[in-house]
């Protein structure tokens, strides 16, 4: 994986400590865009990044199965990949699949092959990660390094993001996400009956990569996201 220089993200939680509740997060465009990003983020990229242990209901045994499947069950041009490692929307930048930084390497780039036969044409229209498998077309090894190239469409779209950053966001525990302003912000006081604003607290937080990883998972159990997240399911007077 790419390393980047893009710095970790932060957002601002506003706390209720005497009600003992988180009631919203001021986010930025980077943070909002990130969190949009989780719609389009493929079932099999998801699982792979949380594990199969750690994936909701039974699709990591779906994951698994795929992942155990002897190739001689696997039909000639299917890619267990596709299904493993589906392909999602990156940026240039070297930013990660999530839209947030990536944490630092810790081996060397998945490496792909082609068939090492230069007479057959047809043997070009297979790939694989597996170093020297017999190519489905005419057997020799596939053991010559081919390179994967993103389309340049689905970078630029990775690149601009999908909100306009000319504004402050707010989300809510639930990551229900709409433009902040002055009375939106009293408009949510008031329907969480804050009487005492000397309660309010505010606590900034870091979303890196692990952050991100965390409301993924959440997002897939949880109503609220944010207090499982960052206050660690304790109440908000806790170690904030």
């Amino acid at each position: 994986m790419a390393t980047t220089n893009m710095t970790t993200l932060s957002m601002k939680l506003l706390i209720d400590r005497k009600a003992q509740r988180l009631l919203f997060a001021e986010a930025s465009k980077d943070v909002v865009d990130f969190l949009f990003s989780l719609l389009v983020l493929p079932v099999g990229a998801a699982v792979k990044l949380l594990g199969k242990e750690a994936a909701a209901g039974s699709v990591g045994n779906l994951y698994g199965s795929v992942e155990g499947l002897d190739y001689a069950y696997v039909q000639p041009g299917a890619a267990k990949d596709a299904l493993l490692r589906p392909a999602v929307l990156s940026s240039p930048d070297g930013s990660s699949l999530l839209r947030l930084p990536a944490p630092p390497p810790c081996g060397q780039p998945r490496s792909l092959y082609r068939c090492t036969s230069i007479f057959n044409s047809s043997c070009r229209t297979y790939i694989t990660d597996a170093y020297g498998k017999a190519c489905p077309t005419c057997g020799n090894q596939m053991a010559a390094a081919a390179q994967y190239l993103p389309p340049a469409g689905q970078q630029v779209a990775a690149a601009a993001g999908f909100v306009q950053g000319v504004v402050t966001y707010t989300v809510m525990d639930d990551l229900t996400v709409t433009p902040m302003s002055a009375i939106s912000t009293f408009t949510l006081l008031n329907a969480f009956a804050v009487t005492d604003l000397a309660a309010l607290q505010e606590k900034t937080v870091q979303l890196g990569y692990n952050e991100g990883l965390e409301i993924l998972r959440a997002s897939l159990q949880s109503k609220t996201v944010l207090t499982d997240v960052f206050l660690g399911m304790k109440g908000p007077g806790e170690g904030a």
